[in-house]
C-alpha cells in the first residue's frame, strides 16, 4: 500500500493508527493507495482501492449465494438443469 502525507510531517505511529482506522471502516476492501493530507488541525483521507476480482452470485428462490456449496442437493440439481444464455 502506497501512503502520501500532503501538506506537513507525520510520524510512523499517527499514519499507522489512520491505516488501522481505514482498514475497520471499510472492511473486506484491498487499499491500493491513500492520501493523508493535513489541514491545519484538520486531517483528510482520501482512499484509492485496487479492483476485486468479480464473483460469480447464484439467484435461488429470492436469495443470492456466492458458492454452490451453501446450496442443498435440490437447488444444486436445478441449477444443473438449468438451461445456460449464450453471451
Amino acid at each position: 500500500m502506497k501512503i502520501n502525507v500532503i501538506g506537513g510531517e507525520m510520524n510512523s505511529c499517527e499514519i499507522d493508527e489512520y491505516i488501522k482506522y481505514v482498514a475497520r471502516k471499510y472492511v473486506g476492501r484491498q487499499i491500493g493507495q491513500m492520501d493523508i493530507v493535513i489541514d491545519g488541525e484538520f486531517v483528510d483521507l482520501k482512499v484509492y482501492f485496487k479492483d476485486m476480482d468479480f464473483q460469480r452470485a447464484y439467484r435461488s428462490a429470492d436469495y443470492l449465494v456466492n458458492t454452490m456449496e451453501k446450496l442443498n442437493d435440490a437447488k444444486r440439481t436445478e441449477f444443473s438443469e438449468k438451461q445456460r444464455h449464450s453471451i
